[in-house]
Formats: structure tokens, sequence, C-alpha cells
């Protein structure tokens, strides 16, 4: 009976993974994250990574997780962000702490950012905005640390994404109030 649990159980541990892999390959099922401030591209990126946890160690707004199964195989154990739940507040540190140089050093100051830092990009969906809808909001703009350059307000502080100036950061698509927001950030 004990050898028949066993069996059993390191069978659904085996199985698991592979069978959640191939679910989420045959529905289509495509995650959405940002890798951080910094990051090679993605396939370097996950080569040069060795999941070491400093970055999300050294974060102060503790946006970055270590990625689990759910992310992807390839993916297990590398730095993302979820923006949703919480954007990158652009302090750099995760780039000063990088063993490998999976995140290239990049400076904390504010030109420097704009031009150095591409994460992904904000889009926003008018149709789902309180401010094109004769509602006052403008939450997503006040949380904008690129203020008037990604992201301008006019009436009713409806906003306008400049996505060549968009670094991706996420803090717009976490402020947003509406219920599913308005404003998503697309990874690279």
């Amino acid at each position: 009976r004990r050898r028949l649990l066993l069996a059993f159980f390191y069978a659904i541990i085996f199985f698991m993974p592979v069978l959640w892999i191939s679910y989420n390959k045959r529905t289509g099922i495509k995650r959405r994250f940002l890798r951080p401030p910094g990051a090679l591209p993605e396939v370097d990126f996950v080569r040069q990574c060795i999941g070491c946890f400093k970055c999300a160690t050294a974060c102060p707004n503790e946006c970055i997780e270590m990625a689990s199964f759910e992310w992807g195989m390839g993916n297990v154990h590398t730095p993302v962000i979820n923006p949703r739940s919480r954007g990158c507040i652009l302090c750099m540190r995760c780039t000063e702490v990088c063993p490998t140089g999976a995140l290239t050093e990049i400076s904390s100051e504010i030109g420097v950012l704009a031009k150095s830092v591409k994460m992904g990009t904000a889009q926003l969906d008018a149709d789902l905005c309180y401010s094109y809808h004769g509602r006052t909001c403008g939450v997503c703009y006040r949380a904008c640390p690129l203020q008037g350059k990604a992201m301008t307000i006019g009436l009713f502080e409806q906003p306008t994404i400049h996505e060549e100036q968009c670094v991706g950061c996420g803090l717009c698509e976490q402020a947003c109030i509406h219920m599913p927001q308005a404003v998503r950030v697309r990874p690279l």
C-alpha cells in the first residue's frame, strides 16, 4: 500500500508540470510580464541570469518577483515584474547588484532613464478610460514618473501616451482604478 501511494505521489509530481505546459501550449495562454530595467534582450537575459535573487532583494518597492513554473519553464527563477500588482519606481538598484550583467547598470537620473530604459510600452484603451467618458480621473498621469514626456493630459484629464518616451515601468497600470485596467503595459 505504501509503495502504491509513493508511486502515485511521484507520478503526480512528475506529470503535473508536463500537463501544465502542454495545456498552456494547446490553449494559447501567453504570460504577460516585464523584465526589470536594463535587462538584456530576452534570449541573452535568460542565458545570462543565474536566478540569484539579488535584484528582487535590492528592490525597495518589492516589484521584482522571481518567476515560478506558472511563468513558463524557460523563465523559472528569473526576475519578472507584474505591473498590475506593483510597478517599477525606476530606482535602478536592481541594475547595481546584478553579478552577471543580465541587467546592465543604468544611472537613476531622469534624463538617462528616459533614454536608456525600455521595459515595455503603456497602451491606453479609451473605451475603458473614465476620463474619455466625461469623468475626471487622471490617476495614471499622476503615477507616471515621466509626466509631460511619456504621458500628457488634456480636457477632463484625458491621458495621451507617447510610446517613444514611455519606459514601461507599469506605475500607470498599477494606479488605474478601472477594472479591467484602461492602461496596460505591453512588454517588449
